[in-house]
C-alpha cells in the first residue's frame, strides 16, 4: 500500500469527487481526516472508512470561516500525528449569465475556492516546512478555469485563480520538496451535477468532450493518488485535465462530416 503511514487531509469530503477520493486514499493505506460542512454526512463517510478498516476521522467545517480554517488544518495534522497530504476539494459554483452576475456572488465564491483554499494550503505547507516533510497538495480546479464557459464568470475564474495559485505556490515550496498540482475536472457524474444539469446542459457537454461521456468521481480520485504518490515526487505546478478530451479538443465535426 504506497500510502501507508500518511497522513491526509480532504476537504469537501461528504459526498461526491471529495468522498472519492478519502476512499481512494484510504484504500492506498492513507491515514485521513475528513472535512466538510456537512456534520452528518461527513461523520457517516468517515465511518464508513473506519468499517472498512482505515484509520479516519471526520472534522465539521464550514470553509467560508476562513478564521477558522489553518486552525483546523493545524489540529488534524496533531490529531493524526503528522501531515503529508493535502487535497483542497471544498468548493462551491454558480451558473448565471454575464449581466446577472453580481458582486456577492464573486464574493461568496472565491471565499471558498480561493480564499478559503489559499488559507488551507497555507497552514499544511506551514507545518511541513516546520516538521521537514516533503508533502504533497493537490487543489481541485475545473477545466472551466481553463476554458471559458457560458454562465461561469464568477465560478470559472475563481478555477483560474486556483489554477495560478497552484503555480506560484509549486514555485516556491517546490526548496522545501513540497509539491503542488492541480487537477481539473471536465463534467463529473455526481449528485449535485445530476440535480443541477439539465438535458440541454448534459447534451451540449456530450456534443464538447470526446469521448462522449461524463467521467466519475473515481476517475478523478485516481488522478490525485497519483499526485499525492512518491511516484509524482518530480511533478509540480501541473494541471492534469481529467475531463475526456474536452480541454483539448477544439471544432468537433463528425468523423462522416470529413469524407
Amino acid at each position: 500500500m504506497p500510502l501507508r503511514g500518511k497522513r491526509a487531509v480532504v476537504t469537501g469530503a461528504a459526498a461526491g469527487i471529495g468522498r472519492a477520493i478519502a476512499e481512494r486514499l484510504a484504500r492506498a493505506g492513507a491515514s485521513l481526516t475528513l472535512i466538510d460542512r456537512a456534520g452528518d454526512a461527513v461523520e457517516g463517510a468517515a465511518g464508513a472508512l473506519r468499517a472498512q478498516g482505515a484509520q479516519a476521522r471526520a472534522m465539521v467545517l464550514d470553509m467560508a470561516e476562513l478564521a477558522a480554517v489553518e486552525p483546523a488544518i493545524r489540529r488534524a495534522a496533531e490529531l493524526m500525528g503528522g501531515l503529508e497530504i493535502l487535497v483542497n476539494n471544498a468548493g462551491i459554483a454558480a451558473q448565471k449569465p454575464f449581466l446577472e452576475h453580481e458582486l456577492g456572488d464573486f464574493e461568496r465564491i472565491y471565499r471558498i475556492n480561493v480564499m478559503a483554499l489559499f488559507a488551507a494550503s497555507r497552514a499544511a505547507a506551514a507545518w511541513m516546512v516546520e516538521h521537514n516533510v516533503p508533502g504533497r497538495i493537490v487543489n481541485i480546479a475545473s477545466v472551466a478555469g481553463l476554458r471559458g464557459s457560458t454562465g461561469r464568470a464568477a465560478y470559472g475564474s475563481s478555477k483560474a485563480a486556483v489554477i495560478n495559485l497552484t503555480q506560484v505556490a509549486a514555485q516556491e515550496l517546490a526548496p522545501h520538496g513540497i509539491t503542488v498540482n492541480a487537477v481539473a475536472p471536465g463534467p463529473i457524474e455526481t449528485d449535485m451535477v445530476r440535480a443541477v444539469h439539465t438535458e440541454r446542459t448534459r447534451a451540449g457537454w456530450l456534443r464538447e468532450v470526446p469521448m462522449g461521456r461524463y467521467g466519475e468521481p473515481t476517475d478523478i480520485a485516481e488522478a490525485v493518488a497519483y499526485l499525492v504518490s512518491d511516484g509524482a515526487g518530480y511533478v509540480t505546478g501541473h494541471v492534469l485535465a481529467v475531463d475526456g478530451g474536452f480541454a483539448a479538443s477544439g471544432l468537433l465535426i463528425p468523423l462522416e462530416d470529413l469524407r
